[in-house]
């Protein structure tokens, strides 16, 4: 079947990394090996675009490249991943409409509270119209199906469980020492992973409080060395914080590309990241793959991705003293680290596989593009 995928938030290109567009680039793979003909229609890119007459101009002219392109390639059935107030679909509605084929979204989001918000209030009523319009919404968080009932009837509502494809994600012992050599790590120091782009927000949040949460540790605890992986614009402060407050205990590694991570994954003893705002997070379901035990807050949508006291130690946001105590924990006791290491790539495999996730978001796509044509 023919498919126009549509990505409002971030095109399947988009030179940023985040899980988004991991989440859109899966669909994309996924739906390609299925024997699916999915294709980018446009690269438009909606955020914010009401704030400004040239953005309300750029609207209009990726509304005219969509439809020319769709009017030529025909598909049969159209596919936005990821439409909210920030970002609201403002093609796909119509433009399937125009073509008569099914308007479906992965991962929409809807909050009434952005619809008393002068700022956010156009962007509310945009993507509104287009979880309206749609024949059927997937979503892969359990934090937004309360939200989307009260829009959409719940037959035309599925949950998908979030995860990754397992073999892109798979412990490589040798690769993880020549990582630690190349850091100047021994083979017997306790190494803890983390990453994470370093932006202003929750991001930045998360490695600080992380950093604090540390710094106990690094005064009067036991030997371990912290691995930050990423870069962005707030890599400065981070660094200057780390340094101090875990001297000699930090090495930053740079940005490195995902299909690299399983190197650093497999070098490390144990994956700690707080997840302050997390929607999901996939670098969680990643570590877990490559057989680390994760630590975490237990707050936003952390506990979907990881398998409470079985996978991951999940703790309470209380400044970092329950960090503190689990990091502590997973580092004096090798025989909990290796239960839990254990326990990752099953859990991956059972309940986080995208094979069977998105084979079956296929075979319902299937059933509503012959449901719609009869």
């Amino acid at each position: 079947m023919k498919i126009a995928l549509y990505c409002p938030n971030k095109p399947l290109r988009d030179p940023a990394p985040s899980g988004d567009r991991t989440i859109a680039q899966g669909i994309h793979q996924a739906l390609q090996a299925l024997g699916h003909d999915c294709v980018e229609i446009s690269t438009y890119r909606s955020r914010w675009f009401w704030k400004s007459g040239q953005g309300w101009w750029r609207a209009s002219l990726g509304l005219l490249h969509a439809w020319r392109r769709a009017r030529v390639s025909r598909p049969r059935l159209w596919l936005t991943y990821h439409s909210y107030y920030k970002s609201p679909d403002v093609l796909g509605p119509i433009i399937s409409r125009w073509l008569r084929i099914p308007y479906v979204l992965f991962q929409p989001m809807y909050s009434t509270r952005r619809r008393k918000d002068p700022a956010t209030r156009i962007g509310f009523y945009l993507n509104r119209f287009a979880i309206r319009s749609a024949a059927h919404a997937f979503t892969n968080n359990l934090l937004d199906l309360p939200a989307l009932h009260r829009i959409l009837p719940k037959e035309h509502i599925t949950y998908l469980a979030p995860g990754i494809f397992p073999e892109e994600f798979q412990c490589d012992p040798d690769a993880g020492l020549a990582v630690r050599r190349s850091h100047g790590i021994t083979a017997d120091l306790p190494l803890i992973l983390t990453a994470a782009r370093f932006r202003p927000g929750v991001k930045s949040q998360s490695l600080t409080y992380l950093f604090r949460a540390l710094a106990p540790l690094a005064r009067d605890g036991p030997p371990f060395q912290l691995l930050v992986v990423g870069d962005g614009p707030m890599q400065n402060a981070l660094r200057e914080l780390a340094v101090r407050l875990l001297p000699g205990r930090v090495t930053f590694a740079g940005g490195i590309p995902r299909h690299e991570m399983v190197r650093y994954y497999s070098a490390a003893d144990l994956f700690a990241f707080p997840g302050i705002g997390e929607s999901l997070g996939m670098v969680y379901l990643e570590a877990q793959a490559c057989g680390l035990p994760v630590v975490a807050l237990d707050t936003a949508g952390v506990p979907q991705v990881v398998c409470r006291n079985q996978t991951a130690l999940l703790v309470p946001q209380d400044g970092g003293a329950a960090m503190t105590a689990a990091v502590r924990r997973l580092i004096t006791d090798p025989k909990l680290r290796r239960e839990l290491a254990a326990h990752g790539p099953i859990f991956i495999l059972e309940g986080r596989n995208l094979h069977h996730n998105y084979a079956a978001l296929a075979q319902r796509l299937v059933a509503i593009q012959h449901q719609h044509a009869v």
